[in-house]
């Protein structure tokens, strides 16, 4: 619940620049993205991400191409955006992309500017997956459709001119649980494993019983209660309870040992910083590489709503030289 935020500790904490741009963010009485309404805020977020898509200059250096993997399972197939740099040469590395939104929000287009501008730049295609969400696909569906899609991935990648051999996973916040719920899927069905696993301050608990879940309550950037809410709907009833799986949540997941290397960042006055540096923790206790980034002041998705500012751009600096690090490197 958004309330008065004058003499919230965490809110005294921002950096003054996120909270500058915390101050201009339209806030429902629930925050800024209202889950009460869940089918309304989708319609009012891909109105925003459509408009600011058509206002945006086209970069005809990025191409777009509409594709679809089967899922196993003989469901419905998972439409993929493929974006890719036209000057590339060779088979090119690929980000398998899962969106943000809290597993119920968004849609892959959404990300294409700024997707667009890291094809360019890191010189890789982006493989943007448009999983199904919650509540209608309970979890571990959009998980099933991070396998699907990887699987497709690696199984097409000649075809398409990709580099089946480098593939990493990435996500934003839902989409970071995602793609670790991904990681986690492929390991344990003996896939390709992919080169990496990116997590953008993951959604990755849905116990909600860390010290940042009960602390981030009145920010009104994805708060306690948005989480809470979020949880109900990708779970129903299981949320919080022992009938979890770690593909639907994969702090869940006792064993990490196997799981590729992780990048993982997120804001100190984030509610998933707990959660996320835990993580972090257990990936490197059982043997796994991990960079990790915890950002001062710095609120829930804060690259997204204060772009220009210096945690920001650090925050980008040091995203885009991992991913360079690693998809740019010789093939293992």
């Amino acid at each position: 619940m958004a309330a008065d935020t004058t003499t919230s500790v965490p809110r005294l904490r921002i950096d003054p620049e996120l909270g500058r741009a915390l101050d201009g963010v339209p806030m429902t009485p629930n925050g800024a993205f209202d889950l009460t309404d869940i089918a309304a805020t989708r319609e009012t977020l891909r109105a925003f991400a459509e408009a600011s898509a058509a206002n945006a200059p086209d970069d005809p250096s990025v191409t777009v191409e509409e594709h679809r993997a089967a899922r196993p399972d003989g469901g419905p197939d998972v439409p993929i955006r493929l974006l890719r740099p036209t000057t590339a040469s060779g088979p090119l590395p690929v980000l398998l992309w899962f969106h943000g939104g809290g597993q119920v929000l968004g849609f892959a287009a959404q990300d294409d500017p700024w997707l667009k501008r890291l094809c360019a730049r890191v010189g890789c295609a982006v493989a943007a997956v448009d999983y199904r969400l919650a509540p209608e696909t309970p979890a571990p569906g959009a998980a099933e459709d991070g396998y699907a899609a990887h699987r497709w991935l690696v199984r097409e990648a000649g075809a398409l001119g990709l580099d089946g051999a480098r593939i990493g996973i990435a996500g934003q916040s839902g989409g970071g649980g995602i793609a670790a719920a991904t990681a986690l899927l492929v390991r344990d069905r003996g896939g390709r494993a992919p080169l990496f696993q990116a997590l953008m301050y993951p959604m990755l608990d849905d116990r909600n019983r860390t010290a940042s879940s009960h602390e981030i309550t009145d920010i009104g950037i994805w708060d306690r209660s948005a989480n809470l809410l979020a949880w109900r709907a990708v779970l129903g009833e299981r949320a919080g309870t022992g009938d979890v799986c770690p593909y639907a949540a994969p702090a869940r997941a006792e064993d990490l040992g196997g799981l590729p290397p992780a990048f993982i960042a997120v804001g100190e006055l984030d509610c998933f910083r707990d959660e996320d540096l835990d993580y972090a923790t257990r990936l490197r206790a059982h043997g796994v590489p991990v960079e990790l980034h915890l950002y001062p002041g710095a609120y829930h998705a804060f690259d997204l709503f204060a772009p220009e500012s210096r945690l920001a751009q650090a925050f980008e600096q040091a995203w885009l030289g991992y991913l360079t690090r690693h998809l740019r490197a010789p093939a293992p």
